[in-house]
């Protein structure tokens, strides 16, 4: 697994416990903190940056993906996908720097290994849509 990878998949956790434990920006920094003990320097700051973009920049995401999940709201979505779509919408929207190929391919692969069988297409279909909202580098 990439260093990158284990870097989403902490922030996926820590996203899900804000999420589902209504847990605030802090707390889920102090948990992130602990789950990415085990990471060099240089990806704990990617690790944090997803975090704090994602919850930081969330209206705003949400409101993108209700845009492209077509007969889907934010509320009827399970958890764990809204989390993964909100952290992938964040990557495309917000850090031109990583290919949307990579950032498409990384949220489906969390969601076969953390979500259902469907979910991997259903997080592609919604990715894809919302790469067009990628903001252009400066």
């Amino acid at each position: 697994m990439t260093k990158r990878r284990l870097a989403r998949e902490y922030c996926l956790q820590a996203l899900y416990l804000t999420d589902a434990g209504h847990l605030d920006y802090q707390k889920a920094t102090i948990i992130l903190k602990e789950l990415k003990s085990e990471l060099d320097e240089k990806t704990a700051v990617f690790a944090d940056s997803l975090l704090s973009g994602a919850l930081e920049n969330s209206e705003n995401i949400d409101s993108v993906i209700s845009k492209y999940a077509t007969n889907w709201t934010i509320k009827r979505m399970s958890q764990v996908d809204r989390c993964i779509l909100r952290l992938g919408s964040f990557e495309l929207i917000y850090v031109p720097d990583i290919p949307i190929a990579a950032v498409i391919d990384e949220a489906i692969e969390l969601a076969k290994k953390y979500s259902t069988d469907k979910s991997s297409k259903f997080i592609n279909g919604v990715l894809d849509k919302i790469k067009d909202e990628r903001k252009p580098r400066k």
